[in-house]
């Protein structure tokens, strides 16, 4: 099957497409390096750099790719940017988005695959584990974009036919993970070790999230795209909440507990709890987390301490 990612030079985007490619699609990345990075990239995939946000790139890729498939991850990333900067978040996350599903339905595109957000889209009020059923309520510009993107999907497969599926991703963590910028509390904890200092803990550290391991997230990934529902929301996460002393245990204990957790000012405006159930991807996808946050963290901090030595 002819295959075209968006940001597949990123963390999650790369998993995938090595996947498909070991699977023996043709796949194509189209990504413009803003947040993925070139070494990601895999040599078995086609690369064009260009974003989402420009017509004629756009344009140009469909006509030279054909796409029978897409998944689409490239977007604005940091959350806080999109609160300060609404207008920029939108151009990519909303505007480019409608651009790339309007041309995957004139394409005649057999199968749309959003990453969307689970994470930014509830607030404290949801009852957790969050079910899809569960009213929308983004706080942030970025979770905004991205149920707006789910709806105009669903406009779509209504009006056009497009056959699409939005994954809504609890905290994904994992190898490849960017330390920096707008990146998880486990690549944050891993970095700051491996240069022997110590991680602050915003707040009281006892804020959940529900981690989800990239590989889990591929694998749901794959079940989407093998998948005959043509249409529908599913959650992708473990249905657990973890808080953050409990990650700084995990990450510490790889590190032979050498360090001591000391705590900051917490974040303004920071949701203090989320989880999602993801029953209706298990039994719709036949999908369902098996990798533990400890097993998880294992094979992350591993990964990273791999990539330090290299270097």
């Amino acid at each position: 099957m002819r295959i075209l990612v968006t940001g597949g030079a990123g963390f999650i985007g790369s998993h995938i497409v090595d996947a498909l490619v070991d699977r023996g699609h043709r796949v194509t990345v189209l990504d413009d390096l803003s947040s993925g990075q070139e070494e990601n990239l895999n040599r078995r995939a086609k690369f064009i750099k260009g974003d989402v946000t420009n017509q004629k790139k756009l344009e140009g890729v469909f006509k030279r790719v054909e796409p029978e498939a897409i998944f689409h991850l490239a977007a604005q990333i940091n959350v806080r940017a999109s609160v300060e900067h609404p207008t920029i978040d939108a151009e990519c996350n909303i505007l480019g988005s409608l651009r790339l599903i309007d041309m995957a339905a004139k394409a005649g595109v057999k199968k749309f695959i959003f990453s969307s957000t689970g994470g930014a889209m509830f607030g404290d009020d949801a009852q957790y584990p969050a079910n899809e059923d569960e009213p929308a309520t983004p706080l942030s510009p970025y979770g905004l974009a991205k149920l707006t993107i789910e709806k105009y999907l669903d406009f779509y497969h209504r009006e056009r036919g497009l056959a699409y599926i939005s994954l809504r991703y609890g905290n994904v963590y994992g190898p490849r993970q960017n330390p920096h910028g707008e990146a998880g509390v486990i690549a944050i904890f891993t970095s700051l070790m491996l240069d022997g200092k110590a991680p602050v803990i915003n707040g009281d550290g006892t804020q959940t999230r529900d981690y989800v391991y990239v590989g889990d997230v591929v694998k749901a990934n794959l079940a989407a795209l093998d998948s005959e529902i043509d249409e529908g929301v599913f959650h992708v996460g473990t249905s657990k909440e973890t808080d953050v002393n409990e990650i700084f245990r995990l990450v510490n204990w790889q590190f032979g507990k050498a360090f001591e957790a000391t705590n900051g000012p917490a974040k303004n405006g920071e949701v203090k709890r989320s989880a999602l159930d993801s029953s209706k991807a298990e039994a719709l996808l036949g999908w369902k987390p098996e990798v533990d946050t400890s097993e998880g963290i294992t094979a992350t901090v591993t990964w990273f301490k791999a990539r330090l030595r290299e270097e």
